[in-house]
């Protein structure tokens, strides 16, 4: 079917205000309208007279499908080709353009009040906000780009590689140095940290994918939280009492219900969104409060001079002291709390938090491989 001058010139000059994503689903729609017959019919009449009105499109728009041509440019291609019926090449040339845009850079930061309500978390971090991405190739491609997500990815994720990269070590090393008892001592704190920074630097990555996506992996995150913290007790408890049976079994029995309970709560629909910001800080931080029980147990029973010998005391204190503060940072979104628009990309509550979480889970390694030193080459138990 071939074309006047005017519609031609109509056809090349197409409104230009109609965004890609949306002309592209419009395209689909329409193509899926067509008749079939229709399209056999008028494909074999052109193939008989040899015309092809869609690769000479194709031809005069070849100068503008380069990987640094514009959205707004590759939108008229696409509504240009909308007037043009024949479904067969224009799947074949809707293909290429969708490969194109995918290599090219099709999405930039906005501003929080342009974020759809499922995104909006924390309103003092106003620019620099990724928009939703529903691809995962373009959420993991989005860690290399400079936006408010950016320090969280990256700090959890290089704090799991050190921590698989330690675990590894640890737990490759000879019976003889190290034997299966204590690897899985051990294995249940490497576990606990690699799962927690593993989730948050996967939640992280995806939150902007979609809603159902965004509330997935945030409630997988707060799971890791409880997966640490219970991780943590671990090894402590089992030091800490090394010859005392009891008090082992029940204070590792209440780390594990507790745990499952915060769990549990983890993954309450509601638990995810920003209202309940302060509940789940005061959660996770009760739950870490508990390790507080049997530690005054032991400083009751053994004495101070033991407690700072024994079982690392001040190593213990100072990692309470870390994750308690980067959970009221987290709770309360200090600095930005202040600096409203000043942290959008660095130095925001939650990167702080991660930052500490990770000093945290490293001070407790240094304090359980000292109390695992101290009880292999001391701690015999009396019978």
């Amino acid at each position: 079917m071939a074309t006047t001058a005017a519609e031609e010139q109509q056809l090349l000059l197409p409104p230009p205000s109609e965004p890609a994503p949306a002309v592209i689903r419009d395209q689909l729609e329409y193509e899926e309208a067509f008749d079939d017959e229709e399209e056999d019919a008028n494909s074999e009449s052109e193939a008989s007279r040899g015309e092809s009105p869609l690769a000479e499109a194709a031809q005069e728009t070849t100068g503008l499908t380069s990987a640094n041509a514009s959205t707004n440019v590759l939108a008229r291609v696409v509504h240009t080709l909308l007037h043009l019926k024949r479904r067969h090449r224009l799947r074949r040339v809707v293909r290429q353009l969708s490969r194109l845009l995918k290599h090219a850079k099709v999405w930039e930061c906005v501003h929080f009040s342009h974020l759809p309500a499922w995104m909006q978390d924390n309103e003092f971090l106003h620019r620099w906000h990724r928009p939703p991405l529903p691809s995962f190739s373009a959420c993991f491609k989005s860690i290399f780009r400079v936006h408010t997500e950016t320090g969280n990815i990256w700090t959890h994720l290089l704090g799991c590689l050190a921590f698989i990269g330690v675990a590894t070590y640890f737990l490759t090393r000879p019976s003889i140095e190290v034997d299966m008892q204590e690897k899985l001592v051990f294995a249940a704190f490497f576990a606990g940290a690699i799962l927690c920074l593993g989730m948050s630097f996967a939640f992280h990555t995806v939150s902007c994918h979609s809603e159902f996506v965004g509330k997935l992996f945030s409630k997988l995150d707060y799971c890791g939280i409880a997966f640490l913290i219970m991780g943590s007790f671990v090894p402590w408890v089992y030091y800490g009492f090394y010859c005392e049976f009891l008090p082992k079994v029940i204070y590792l029995t209440v780390t594990l219900v507790l745990g499952l309970c915060a769990i549990t709560v983890s993954l309450w629909d509601k638990f995810g969104e920003p209202a309940y910001r302060p509940l789940r800080a005061g959660l996770f931080i009760g739950f870490g409060l508990s390790g507080v029980i049997p530690a005054l147990h032991y400083l009751c029973t053994e004495g101070w001079v033991k407690a700072a010998t024994e079982t690392a005391m001040g190593s213990l204190v100072l990692m309470g002291a870390l994750y308690i503060s980067g959970a009221l940072l987290y709770a309360w979104r200090v600095p930005e709390r202040f600096f409203p628009g000043k942290c959008d990309v660095w130095f925001h509550s939650h990167q702080l938090f991660h930052v500490l979480v990770i000093a945290a889970a490293f001070v407790h390694y240094r304090g359980i491989s000292e109390m695992a030193v101290y009880r292999l080459t001391n701690g015999v138990c009396s019978v």
